[in-house]
């Protein structure tokens, strides 16, 4: 595609769950150069680890090669951000960025035990999230109590502890560490009202608040990435779903967000805190200007809970994802499925359950089954969503599995409304890109439409996955009480 002369250029980082990527858009949101490589992620039962100085390497790995694909245009690019899986977090030497802990996964659960006797209503007032080891607070605890590199730095007054982003954009600019509000949003040491790090969360779980970076806006500016002789500044980092909202612009109240790539997010915008008792309220943006508030519902099982069902039949998760267009059109009758890979989220809360079918099935029904349930849980949270606000008018969707044309016909058909599933999937990315051109009004929105049709096995399906779930969890989850 040919660069019109003098067009600025954006660099996007985005750090994912199973990849680090790069692209390069234009203002006019065109993507004209992508990279990525893999990242490893390291579970056992409860713990879910990356390798902070793999991620680093990667994304400079992948910066560099969108860079040199550029060629002659390389002097167009003007800026760069970063996006960030959000509830991630790590420790590390503030002298030399020495890592001292692996990166926690937000899907790490390994330290829950530390939430029980904590007062989870404070918390939620004060975060607008659930008290859930899922965020980054009780990891933290855990952390400083357990690795042995972690206390002794503590008491070289050495350490810094938090977001995941923080770490990833200084290493990559050599600047000092802060926190952007998105990425310190999913600490639960974040106060939603005041914008900055809470003396009593903190001490509430035992973080010393001198060792967590500054809180900044989003777009308050994190360094300059060399590119070779290129100095680009890193002028945004945000969180990856929160990105994802502004793929086709400025976020519209009508319209429901959903990303589908490891965990599944639905986000709404909202002007009201607090507005259900069992979903989340998001830090969407957060500018020197501006900022927006998102009602938000979790499923944690999407891409993950595909990984999980390739390793019960050994097989590649490629295969799987490759072959489930196929099997949603020939499977009429899969199985239920009790979605609980790395516990259940909105708006069940339901945090230790056994994943498991209803009764035995092939692998191709069994995809299926985790497909629906993923749908199903999605559905669950939008139905939600609408006891406090008005029905969306349609439903955008991005992230990897949104490629699955299946899913996106039974999303439309089981809402009964048109699903938009953008032209680059990678909505993350293009959102960065939206927030990087100055919120510029010219950004076409790009995406093919699944019109919703009648669909009654699909209803009775959700039907009896609800009456499914409601037999083997209600005494243990939220929702139901």
């Amino acid at each position: 595609m040919a660069i019109a002369v003098h067009t600025p250029l954006f660099l996007v980082l985005d750090q994912g769950g199973h990849a680090s990527r790069a692209m390069v858009f234009n203002a006019q949101g065109d993507k004209l150069a992508e990279a990525s490589l893999a990242v490893h992620t390291y579970r056992q039962a409860d713990r879910v680890e990356l390798d902070a100085s793999e991620l680093v390497e990667s994304l400079k790995t992948v910066a560099l090669q969108v860079y040199d694909q550029l060629g002659d245009d390389q002097r167009y690019l003007v800026a760069a951000g970063l996006a960030t899986q959000r509830s991630n977090m790590l420790c590390w030497r503030h002298s030399n960025h020495e890592p001292l802990s692996p990166v926690l996964s937000w899907q790490d659960r390994r330290a829950e035990d530390k939430l029980k006797e904590l007062d989870h209503q404070l918390i939620q007032h004060k975060t607008g999230l659930f008290a859930n080891a899922h965020y980054g607070a009780s990891k933290m605890a855990w952390c400083l109590e357990n690795i042995d590199k972690v206390k002794l730095a503590a008491s070289q007054n050495d350490l810094c502890i938090g977001p995941m982003a923080s770490y990833l954009a200084s290493r990559l600019t050599g600047a000092k560490e802060i926190a952007d509000p998105v990425n310190a949003s999913r600490t639960l040491l974040w106060n939603i009202h005041d914008k900055d790090w809470d003396d009593e969360l903190c001490q509430l779980f035992g973080v010393d608040k001198s060792f967590l970076p500054p809180c900044v806006s989003s777009d308050h500016g994190f360094g300059v990435l060399s590119l070779h002789d290129h100095r680009l500044p890193l002028s945004i980092v945000t969180g990856d779903l929160s990105a994802a909202a502004f793929v086709n612009g400025k976020p519209l109240e009508d319209t429901a967000y959903i990303t589908l790539g490891t965990g599944a997010f639905v986000q709404r915008i909202t002007h009201k805190l607090y507005s259900h008792p069992v979903l989340l309220d998001g830090m969407l943006w957060q500018s020197k200007s501006a900022q927006l508030i998102s009602l938000e519902g979790t499923v944690n099982g999407a891409g993950s809970a595909i990984s999980w069902l390739a390793v019960q039949h050994g097989v590649d998760e490629s295969y799987i994802i490759s072959h489930l267009d196929q099997w949603c059109d020939e499977v009429q009758e899969p199985p239920l499925f009790l979605n609980a890979v790395s516990g259940i989220g909105s708006p069940l809360w339901c945090g230790h359950e056994t994943s498991r079918f209803d009764q035995d099935a092939t692998l191709s029904e069994q995809a299926v089954a985790v497909l629906d349930s993923i749908l199903f849980l999605l559905m669950l949270n939008m139905q939600v969503m609408e006891e406090v606000l008005p029905k969306p008018r349609c439903i955008n969707v991005s992230g990897g599995l949104a490629s699955i044309d299946g899913l996106c016909q039974k999303l439309a058909d089981l809402s009964a409304l048109p699903v938009q599933r953008n032209d680059e999937t990678e909505g993350t990315a293009r959102g960065l890109a939206y927030l990087l051109s100055s919120l510029g009004s010219e950004w076409p929105a790009r995406y093919t439409v699944f019109e919703p049709a009648t669909n009654t096995p699909l209803a009775k399906q959700f039907t009896n996955w609800l009456h499914f779930i409601r037999n083997n969890v209600s005494d243990r989850c939220l929702y139901f009480k």
